[in-house]
């Protein structure tokens, strides 16, 4: 059987290099992303910050293999992707959860397809569902459980897979602010846990700040450009009130096309 990954030399964990994507020809083309390179590195928490329609959820498409850039490489360990694989966990904005399923048999969807035995695909959920707080919780369903419950359910969904990357695209963009805040503790204490490399679309400034290692700016107009880059010097736990905060975040407000 053919890989998804061929091989390719490794430098980072994903690669991204001379990236571009069109959709359409001729006079009905539309550049989505222009073209850019990306470099992650292992266990990197990278935040890629952006008004909408920038091109940030097609980029993450291509990362996972789910669209063809039109020019360019994605490689992960140096391998090129070419479809999607089980190296990559991804986490949507909206739930993408099977409402037929409880809280446990979403879980162990992933290792169950994987053909892992019946108590090993419960050990590995369990621990999961256990790691995002929702211990007590394996026999509801999702219409039983709150947005900022049902996004836990996903992101546990996504790490019994066992992946070495973790894409999430804007997945607290419906919840409450207090619960998008209760989320972003829950995902740094989540990634700190069980590391993996997290890339992380959002279009909130103090998102960003609270939960990068490393912010990448894309321009708010199509195609989507790479604007700056910002090391995140901060220690964690972060306060929304700590001085080198605001000052971060004011400086990324001046320097970008987004608000507060």
């Amino acid at each position: 059987m053919e890989s998804r990954l061929e091989q390719q030399p490794v430098n980072y964990k994903i690669s991204c290099t001379g990236l571009s994507k069109s959709f359409g020809n001729n006079n009905n083309k539309v550049d989505v992303l222009a073209t850019m390179d990306l470099h992650v590195k292992e266990n990197e928490f990278l935040v890629i910050l952006g008004p909408g329609q920038s091109g940030k959820s097609t980029l993450f498409r291509i990362m996972a293999g789910m669209e063809t850039p039109s020019t360019g490489t994605v490689t992960i360990d140096g391998k090129k992707v070419t479809g999607p694989g089980p190296e990559i966990g991804f986490v949507f904005q909206r739930y993408t959860l099977f409402p037929w399923k409880t809280v446990l048999g979403n879980v162990e969807m992933g290792p169950k397809l994987r053909g892992l035995a019946k108590n090993e695909r419960r050990e590995v959920a369990q621990h999961y569902i256990d790691l995002v707080g929702l211990k007590g919780f394996e026999n509801h369903y999702p219409h039983q459980l709150s947005g900022g419950m049902k996004q836990r359910v996903s992101i546990a969904r996504a790490y019994a897979n066992n992946p070495k990357i973790m894409l999430l695209d804007e997945p607290f963009g419906q919840l409450d602010a207090q619960t998008r805040i209760l989320m972003e503790q829950e995902t740094i204490r989540i990634w700190e846990a069980e590391k993996r490399t997290v890339c992380f679309v959002t279009n909130n400034i103090e998102e960003a700040v609270y939960l990068g290692d490393r912010i990448v700016t894309l321009d708010g107009k199509l195609p989507g450009k790479l604007s700056h880059v910002y090391e995140v010097d901060l220690p964690r736990p972060r306060d929304f009130t700590d001085l080198e905060f605001l000052k971060l975040r004011q400086k990324i407000t001046d320097e970008s096309q987004l608000v507060l």
